[in-house]
């Protein structure tokens, strides 16, 4: 067994022992080669796996690819092997999004425990730049995260070119996307021009560094919540907030802290600027506004200043 073989069935074995798992399979090197893993730890009896291979229909081979990849998963014994075909637009976030509702179905129809994901070191290091070119915070920087719910991505510690070895010498042949060369989307950008200038310029070992990076901001931002969970559910979990008591946090805990008021109350998430909002209403960090609101929140959520509380309001 090679090095890269036994490295990714050790990853997974280490997240999913004993669990009936579908593996995400596209047709790439990625997805193949954590079927092929799967497959040997499936032989030792250490889980049970089968593959779930989503068809967005953007590609004119993509059905043949996806029927491809399913031949390749029942040669290595996956069972069962579902193709799920999805109708989406050609933008990253509509293709996301149907794609895991079809892995949510999947889920419900077979009961299995978990989806396993082929993400690698090299796609968390794409991530953490496109988190730093958004000037994005601290769980942004946090990359992919290896468990998420159902979803579990054992291979972030490995790279492409371990996924690719693990798939030559299994015999695979393996399905290149045409959109993955497409520099419309910043992440091709990233993958095929920006990160191989800086790994010329800064030393190969840059994937490496950012995401050591990621796993470091995961661990902060995580945390960082678990910090202003406790402060939140202290100020009284409700929809409002005293201000005095707010002021007492520091400034990367009473933010996160507006954030869980504000879902609290019905809201989305509120984006950085929205965020930066709530803080001079507050008038924590920032100028405080003038103004005792309204600050305005996706899903029809209102916050005003009252006196010594910031409340927040849901529609009726």
């Amino acid at each position: 067994m090679s090095t890269a073989l036994a490295r990714a069935r050790n990853a997974i074995d280490a997240m999913a022992h004993g669990q009936f798992v579908l593996v995400g399979v596209s047709g790439g090197a990625d997805s193949l080669a954590l079927a092929v893993a799967s497959s040997e730890l499936m032989r030792f009896g250490k889980l049970r796996a089968g593959a779930i291979i989503v068809d967005h229909g953007l590609q004119t081979d993509s059905a043949a690819a996806a029927e491809q990849a399913a031949a390749q998963c029942r040669a290595l014994g996956l069972e069962p092997v579902l193709i799920r075909r999805v109708e989406t637009s050609d933008d990253e976030a509509s293709a996301r999004t149907a794609r895991y509702a079809a892995f949510n179905s999947a889920l419900g129809e077979t009961g299995a425990e978990s989806i396993l994901l082929a993400h690698t070191l090299n796609d968390q290091a794409e991530q953490v730049l496109l988190g730093l070119l958004r000037g994005s915070g601290t769980r942004s920087l946090a990359g992919i995260p290896a468990r998420r719910g159902p979803f579990l991505r054992p291979l972030l510690g490995l790279d492409r070119a371990a996924m690719e070895e693990i798939c030559t010498q299994a015999g695979l042949s393996w399905w290149q996307d045409a959109s993955n060369t497409d520099q419309r989307y910043r992440r091709n950008h990233i993958r095929h021009r920006v990160l191989p200038l800086l790994q010329n310029e800064l030393g190969t070992h840059l994937p490496q560094a950012l995401a050591a990076t990621a796993s470091l901001a995961a661990q902060d931002a995580e945390a960082l919540e678990q910090w202003a969970h406790r402060a939140y559910a202290e100020l009284g979990g409700a929809d409002t907030l005293h201000l005095a008591e707010l002021g007492k946090l520091p400034l990367a805990i009473s933010s996160r802290v507006l954030r869980l008021a504000a879902r609290s109350a019905g809201a989305s998430t509120p984006t950085r600027e929205r965020t930066e909002a709530l803080l001079r209403l507050a008038g924590l960090g920032y100028a405080k506004s003038k103004s005792a609101g309204p600050v305005q929140l996706e899903g029809h959520v209102a916050a005003f200043r009252r006196g010594p509380v910031i409340v927040f309001t849901r529609p009726g």
